[in-house]
C-alpha cells in the first residue's frame, strides 16, 4: 500500500490509512465475519490512485512535464526495501518452522517482482503463510508502472476534467470485463478478486477524484462548514458502502461491488479532505491516527505473518480481541524500526530525485 510522502500533507489521508489498516487487521485477527477486510484493501486502492494522481498533477503544473523515470525511482525506493525485508523475515520463519507454508524460488520471485496476484491465481505453488496479502501490492505496482506513461501525454492534450471522464470510461470497462469473466462456466472468485485487470478501477476511481474535483484545491480557504449538499453526498457514499457490504450474492460481489464501492468513496474522500476539521473527520487528523497512517505500509506487510506465527506457536489459544491488540502493537513497533533504519534514510535520497 502506498504510504505518506511526508512532504505532501494532504488532510485526512494518513488517518484514512490508519482506518483501512485497522479494518484489515481486525478481519485477519478473527473478526472477518463482521469486519469487511476487503473494504480496507479497496480503500487503500482508492487512496493510492487519488494521492499519486494528485502528485502527478502538481508536478505537471509546476514543470509542464512528468519525469516518469524519477517517479519510478521514488516508488521503488519507497516500496521495495520494506517488501524485501518482510519477505526475508517470512521465508526465514518458514525455514526455522516458526511459520507455516513452504518455500519455493518461483514463489519468492513472484512476490518480489510484484507478480503475486497472478501467481496465486494461475500457479499452485507454495508460499509462506501470511504473504498472500502481497497480491494487493502487485495490483498497485502494475498501476504505478502504466498510469504515468498513460497520463503524461494526456496532460499535454486535454484538460484534467476531460482526462477524469476518460478514466471513468475505463472504470466501466473493468465492470464489463468482470461481468464477462463471471459468466464463464469455469469462473473462480479469485480471478476477479486478485487480478490487476479486474481491480484496477478501484484505483482509477481515486484518480478520477483527483482530476475532476480534487478537494485539495479547497483546503486552503479554511472553510470547514459542510453544507446540506455535502452532508447529502456523504450520506449517499456511506449508504453505497453499506449496500455493497449487505448485498451478498456472488454475481454482485464479483462484479458490481467494486464499482459501487469506488463510486461511494468519491464523496467520502472529497468531504474527508476538504472538511478535515469538521466533526465527522477531525479524528482522522489526530496525532495518533496520523502516526499510524504513516506507518501503515509496514504494518500491513507484517501483520498477517505475525498472526500466523502466534497462532502456530500458541496452537490458536488466543481470542480474536487479544490477537488483534497484540498484533497491532507488535506490527507498529516493527514499522517504527523500518521507518528509522530504512524509510527515513531513503527519504533523503527520494527528496533529491526530481
Amino acid at each position: 500500500m502506498v504510504n505518506s510522502e511526508y512532504t505532501t500533507p494532504i488532510p485526512s489521508l494518513d488517518g484514512i490509512r490508519a482506518v483501512a489498516v485497522t479494518i484489515v487487521i481486525l478481519a485477519h485477527a478473527g473478526f472477518g465475519d463482521v469486519v469487511p477486510g476487503g473494504l480496507g484493501v479497496t480503500i487503500f486502492f482508492f487512496l493510492s490512485g487519488y494521492l499519486i494522481t494528485t502528485l502527478l498533477c502538481k508536478e505537471y503544473e509546476l514543470r509542464s512535464c512528468i519525469n516518469v523515470k524519477a517517479f519510478y525511482t521514488r516508488r521503488f525506493l519507497r516500496l521495495f526495501p520494506p517488501l524485501l525485508v518482510c519477505l526475508l523475515i517470512s521465508y526465514s520463519l518458514v525455514y526455522f518452522d516458526w511459520l507455516g507454508g513452504d518455500i519455493s524460488i518461483l514463489g519468492f520471485m513472484a512476490q518480489l517482482l510484484y507478480f503475486a496476484n497472478y501467481y496465486m491465481i494461475f500457479f499452485d505453488a507454495p508460499i509462506p503463510n501470511g504473504t498472500g496479502i502481497l497480491w494487493s501490492l502487485a495490483v498497485e505496482e502494475h498501476y504505478y508502472i502504466f498510469f504515468p506513461l498513460m497520463i503524461a501525454p494526456l496532460f499535454r492534450r486535454f484538460r484534467r476534467q476531460q482526462i477524469g471522464i476518460f478514466l471513468l470510461f475505463f472504470c466501466g470497462l473493468a465492470l464489463f470485463w468482470r461481468m464477462y469473466l463471471v459468466s464463464q462456466s469455469d469462473f473462480q472468485p479469485d480471478r476477479t478478486y486478485y487480478a490487476s485487470d479486474t481491480r484496477f478501477d478501484s484505483i482509477l476511481f481515486g484518480s478520477v477524484l483527483a482530476l475532476i474535483k480534487n478537494p485539495t484545491r479547497y483546503t486552503s480557504n479554511n472553510i470547514q462548514t459542510m453544507k446540506l449538499a455535502h452532508w447529502s453526498l456523504l450520506m449517499l457514499g456511506i449508504l453505497g458502502i453499506t449496500g455493497s457490504l449487505v448485498l451478498r450474492g456472488e454475481y454482485f460481489r464479483e462484479t458490481f461491488r467494486y464499482t459501487m464501492q469506488g463510486l461511494s468513496l468519491l464523496p467520502i474522500f472529497y468531504c474527508a479532505v476538504r472538511f478535515s476539521k469538521s466533526i465527522p473527520f477531525a479524528f482522522l487528523n489526530t496525532k495518533v491516527f496520523k502516526r499510524i497512517g504513516v506507518l501503515s505500509y509496514s504494518i500491513y506487510l507484517i501483520h498477517l505473518i505475525l498472526i500466523y506465527v502466534i497462532q502456530k506457536l500458541s496452537d490458536n489459544a488466543f481470542s480474536p480481541i487479544f490477537l488483534f491488540f497484540t498484533i497491532f502493537l507488535i506490527s507498529t513497533a516493527y514499522a517504527k524500526v523500518i521507518e528509522k533504519y530504512i524509510d527515513i534514510p531513503l527519504l533523503i535520497i527520494r527528496k533529491k530525485i526530481h
